[in-house]
Order: structure tokens, then sequence, then C-alpha cells
């Protein structure tokens, strides 16, 4: 591993590409009302500031086990338990989360680092057992001894420019290191391209 991380695979969601109003994107931005887009840079920068939790999805369509790491699961909704993701089109992981009916959403702590290293490394076998998983019940694949996993059902799909965004419905979970009220619980946070630990030494009120 090299000291600086790798990116998590996704992002929140896929930067533009830079759009000229003299192209046909530019047209299309020009018709809808707007008159100029940010450039895919200019849209990069808000977000290095932005920082995400970290989570790793898996899935197995029927081919194979697939696995990445992601910064973009957000809860929806309680009732029903909702929460969406995004995935880039470029993630080797693209086209079995397309085809997949449930995922398992793995929701990390420092702890897990490893985890979040090994879902964002490209060109590796993430199920090589140097991180221990086995399959639910149901099929899923889930990783070992991580804070969190919820198994979910993909409810809906949505083309976002060069992401796909997925809808699910939480279904099953299981819950190792719950944080009390207040508690940072040593979360894993991916800012400005590196892992964070959040911590007392962190905490402003």
């Amino acid at each position: 591993m090299t000291s600086s991380p790798p990116a998590p695979i996704d992002a929140p969601f896929a930067a533009p590409e830079p759009t000229d109003a003299r192209d046909g994107r530019g047209a299309d931005l020009a018709a809808a009302g707007f008159a100029s887009s940010l450039s895919a840079d200019e849209f990069k920068a808000l977000f290095r500031g932005h920082p995400g939790g970290v989570a790793v999805i898996t899935a197995d369509a029927g081919d194979g086990p697939v696995a990445l790491t992601a910064t973009s699961v957000s809860s929806v909704s309680a009732e029903p338990p909702l929460l969406i993701f995004s995935v880039s089109s470029q993630s080797s992981s693209a086209a079995v989360l397309a085809a997949a009916e449930t995922v398992v959403v793995h929701l990390l702590d420092a702890n897990d680092l490893d985890l979040a290293r090994l879902g964002a490394t490209s060109g590796v076998d993430r199920f090589d057992g140097s991180r221990p998983w086995s399959r639910l019940v149901t099929g899923e694949p889930v990783y070992h001894d991580v804070r969190a996993w919820v198994r979910c059902a993909v409810i809906e799909r949505m083309d976002a420019g060069g992401s796909t965004v997925f809808a699910a419905h939480a279904l099953q979970s299981q819950l190792e290191r719950d944080v009390a009220v207040g508690d940072h619980g040593d979360a894993l946070v991916y800012h400005n391209r590196t892992w964070h630990r959040l911590g007392d030494h962190s905490r402003l009120s």
C-alpha cells in the first residue's frame, strides 16, 4: 500500500465533463435554461472539502462477488428504511450492480480501514481471503467484523451523468460496534483524498 490512499471508486456524484456552450451538451443546457455549467475541476474542488462517511458495497448477480468502496451512501427515510448510493459507470463493479437485485452495504469505522482500502484498490481480488468473508443464507457476500452491514433490495436505479444512483430498501442488518448518542465512535471519514478518524480531538462542541 502507498502512503497516499487511492480515491474511492465512486464519488458522491460523478463530476461532469467540462461543457462548452458550442457543443451538444452546452446546447442541451441552454435549452434547459442553464447558461453554463461548472467544469469538472471546479466541481471536484467543491467536494474535496466536503467529507463523506465510508462504506463498502458488495453484490453478486450470479457470476461471482464484487465489492467497491463508496463515499456516497446516505440514509433517505426511516419509514420505510431507504438509502441511496451512486456508482461510477467506470467502476469494475458497475455491470454486476446494474443486474443485482440485492446488495450488502457495509458501514465502516476506522477499525475497518483495511477493507476501505481493499475496496478502493483497482485490479485486485477483493475476495482472496485476505479479509474474511462469507455468504448470507440469501447468497450475498458479506465481510466479517465490520462496524455494521445492511442487506438491501435495490428498488430503483437512475442514470445521472457518468454514474448510476441506486435507491435501496433495508431488509436485514447486523451491528457489531454501536455508537452511543454524541459519541464519535471512531468514525471513518474520507476528506480531500485522505482517510480520517473522528475522535475527541475533532469534537467542536
